[in-house]
């Protein structure tokens, strides 16, 4: 018998129909999958439940109360707990205090209500223990990891005694342990009845701990399966309405070997230590990999390549000329381009519309020339945007709309277009696909390797093996900070990848 039910639930926003009569339920001890495209309407549906959005038709029913809308009070009184994507802990408070945030317990000294620091120490601790966290409750969360983080809010919702928690895009942001061990603390999870909505656009985690799968598209209801009676590939044309390709890799079977290498980097060494003596060339039409687990030095190597963090020593050359760079915006004078990780910290402005986003870069370079140059045209400017939302098929309701309201995929775009703008020649992308749907990440590759094609040079950092094999034709494993292995395309497997990474 279902727990939650959600019927025929409608939400309107000006000239969208976020949500069109979808229906939905989670029953106690279940992992219920929630899959679709991004802007199918899977956080509309999360802040319905949340309390946040209100639906203009349908009913929910949790156990045996029945509600047209929910309120954020009424959300929490009904057991439900929500972890986001972008975690709501307080680094400056410590675990403890983070799992009881907004309902301190308190006790009487001197008939003073003062809060009750053992008795939270203490629940804290029991509902830490029983995910398997050994950290003391008294430990600042900014001493914690990501991971650890998620557990914290894991807690927190046993402590508020949740029957339904919803985790949206757990492991975007985990290590493959992080992630099992994740995956333990779900199976607990459900050993003491508790129902989990789970939303991720990771296809291959769905057969490891998933029950059921609910596919919705345009806000609308899809289908519902039994994870054991679908093959994973069958989901994708539901999500998107069409089949995507698995390789995005050159289709001329080019030998890169025997091509110019138009960027080579020597013996780049970061200040911090965080990569040591990284070389390696990069030849025309090629896309580069860069394989290894969180923090092997990948990221690290990027960022000191584009200027972002110091380094000691080391030299970037691209065709055959040596780069001067010290700071990012060196480095995009000269042509080099920075797809970041977190798209939504450092990718873009969040008060910008599409046309000011994409307009940045080039603004900057005009004005770092003097003079009239600098001068904002902002006419040039919107038909530049125009420009890149057609040729990247960017969906939108215009150059006006505001990038932040906009989904992870074509948020994603929009970054993309902004170094095209700007007449970029080599173009990090560092985990270009974090958070984004199999229909945009198809899109993405293609993007990637059209660019590739056009002579661009294209480095991509990605914690997802299938990802790298499906479209670099060379791929680089970092371990500890320096290049541990190197391997083309047609040698490479997971399992080599992963044996190199982790030294095995």
């Amino acid at each position: 018998m279902s727990y939650l039910e959600m019927k025929n639930i409608t939400v309107k926003f000006p000239g969208v129909i976020a949500l069109d009569r979808f229906s939905f339920d989670v029953k106690l001890g279940e992992l219920h999958v929630l899959l679709g495209e991004n802007g199918a309407g899977k956080s509309t549906l999360v802040k319905v439940l949340s309390g946040i959005n209100t639906p203009v038709e349908g009913e929910i029913k949790i156990g045996n109360n029945t509600f047209r809308s929910l309120n954020p009070k009424q959300s929490r009184e009904n057991k439900i707990a929500v972890i986001y994507q972008e975690l709501s802990v307080i680094d400056s408070l410590s675990i403890a205090e983070n799992m009881f945030s907004g309902r301190l317990p308190t006790k009487k000294v001197m008939g003073i209500s003062v809060i009750d620091n053992d008795y939270m120490n203490r629940e804290a601790e029991k509902y830490l223990s029983q995910i398997g966290v050994h950290r003391k409750p008294s430990t600042l969360v900014s001493e914690l990891s990501i991971s650890e983080k998620q557990e914290v809010e894991i807690a927190k919702a046993l402590s508020a005694d949740a029957k339904i928690v919803i985790m949206d895009e757990p492991t975007s942001s985990l290590s493959i342990d992080e992630t099992e061990n994740l995956f333990r603390i779900i199976r607990k999870l459900k050993e003491q009845n508790i129902a989990i909505i789970y939303i991720s656009h990771k296809l291959q985690e769905i057969k490891q701990i998933g029950d059921r799968v609910t596919v919705m598209k345009d806000g609308r209801f899809v289908k519902t399966v039994n994870v054991a009676d679908i093959e994973t590939k069958d989901l994708v044309p539901l999500m998107i309405g069409r089949e995507v390709k698995n390789s995005y890799l050159n289709e001329n079977t080019t030998d890169f070997s025997k091509m110019p290498a138009i960027f080579e980097v020597k013996n780049l060494t970061r200040k911090d230590g965080t990569c040591k003596n990284i070389s390696f060339q990069l030849h025309k039409g090629e896309i580069l990999g860069f394989s290894g687990l969180i923090g092997a030095g990948r990221s690290e190597c990027m960022e000191g390549i584009f200027g972002a963090k110091q380094i000691t020593s080391g030299e970037v050359y691209f065709r055959g000329k040596r780069l001067q760079i010290k700071t990012p915006y060196d480095a995009m004078k000269q042509g080099i381009a920075f797809v970041t990780e977190n798209r939504r910290e450092t990718g873009f402005f969040p008060n910008f519309q599409i046309w000011k986003e994409i307009a940045v870069t080039t603004s900057l370079k005009k004005s770092s020339m003097g003079g009239f140059t600098g001068l904002v045209r902002e006419k040039e400017e919107r038909e530049t945007a125009k420009k890149y939302v057609d040729k990247l098929q960017i969906k939108c309701t215009g150059p006006d709309q505001m990038t932040y309201t906009l989904s992870g995929g074509n948020q994603q775009k929009v970054i993309v277009s902004k170094w095209l703008a700007a007449e970029s020649d080599v173009i990090i992308f560092d985990e270009p696909t974090k958070g984004i749907d199999v229909g945009a990440k198809s899109e993405i590759y293609d993007i990637m390797r059209h660019l590739a094609d056009e002579g661009k040079a294209i480095l991509m950092v990605s914690s997802e093996l299938p990802e790298l094999l499906s479209i670099c034709d060379r791929i680089l494993v970092f371990r500890d900070g320096s290049i541990s292995a190197e391997f083309e395309n047609k040698d490479a497997t997971e399992q080599k990848l992963m044996m190199a990474a982790v030294d095995a």
